[in-house]
């Protein structure tokens, strides 16, 4: 017998997609994008090269990990991934700005830092932001990192910064081995810290946890941003083992194609 229309079940489109940026406009509405939400959402001092744009030395050395809707063509949400060959091309990693981590860097493997993570306010949400994991997984596994690392935001509550309430959040694992720990350049002073945490953990924070990620050691003062940092490391090890079993081997070949081209 022969089927009628409605028998037959046809895939929903994606609206989203992640994808590393290949032409330099892309780069130009990302970094106008980190603008509008760094500097124009959070009011962070930005020593931007060009104006309107979130702009700095380190982005000549990144791929740019992008989220695009496909229904309008707009970027809504975007990361910069310094690679370890851009890394020693630039003379450090970003994190090496904020801390001491010779430690971590002593550990044998490739190293991937990530950074000036950012979701348009209008596309806030787990879809967008899975979007962008799912592209984060691609990019390292297909390139064989080893280690994710960076620096995590943390936002001041109406009296200050709640270090220890925040910390007593997490998870005594969730701190990595101690022997890894690293020390803030600029420690959070105790005149800008208070006892009752007023602002939670972030969902990016929330997010990188999930992920698997450590915190390690105690969280530098970052004043352009006034936010307080937090090194973040993750054994991708363990990321890709959770992208090979939720991802890779749930989509399509229409949809593994599409991460095809971070390799």
């Amino acid at each position: 017998m022969k089927s009628s229309p409605t028998d037959q079940i046809t895939a929903k489109p994606r609206r989203f997609v992640a994808e590393v940026a290949s032409s330099l406009d892309d780069i130009r509405e990302a970094q106008a994008l980190r603008y509008r939400v760094f500097s124009g959402e959070m009011g962070a001092h930005l020593h931007t090269l060009i104006e309107g744009l979130d702009y700095d030395e380190v982005d000549d050395f990144c791929d740019h990990l992008l989220v695009k809707d496909l229904t309008t063509g707009r970027i809504v949400a975007s990361t910069r991934l310094l690679p370890d060959t851009g890394a020693a091309r630039l003379g450090h990693f970003y994190s090496e700005g904020e801390f001491h981590i010779e430690k971590v860097l002593a550990l044998p493997g490739r190293f991937l830092e990530i950074g000036r993570t950012c979701v348009d306010p209008d596309y806030r949400g787990s879809v967008v932001l899975s979007a962008l994991w799912n592209g984060l997984a691609a990019y390292a596994c297909s390139r064989r990192f080893d280690y994710l690392m960076g620096c995590a935001s943390i936002s001041p509550g109406p009296s200050g910064f709640a270090v220890d309430a925040v910390y007593r959040q997490i998870k005594p694992e969730q701190f990595g081995p101690s022997e890894l720990h690293v020390r803030p350049k600029t420690p959070v002073p105790e005149a800008l810290r208070c006892v009752r945490d007023e602002s939670g953990i972030p969902p990016l924070l929330l997010a990188y946890l999930r992920l698997g990620c450590w915190i390690l050691g105690e969280p530098c003062l970052d004043t352009d941003f006034n936010v307080m940092d937090v090194f973040i490391l993750l054994d991708l090890s363990r990321l890709q083992e959770r992208y090979e079993r939720r991802f890779v081997a749930t989509q399509p070949e229409a949809d593994r194609a599409v991460f095809s081209g971070l390799v």
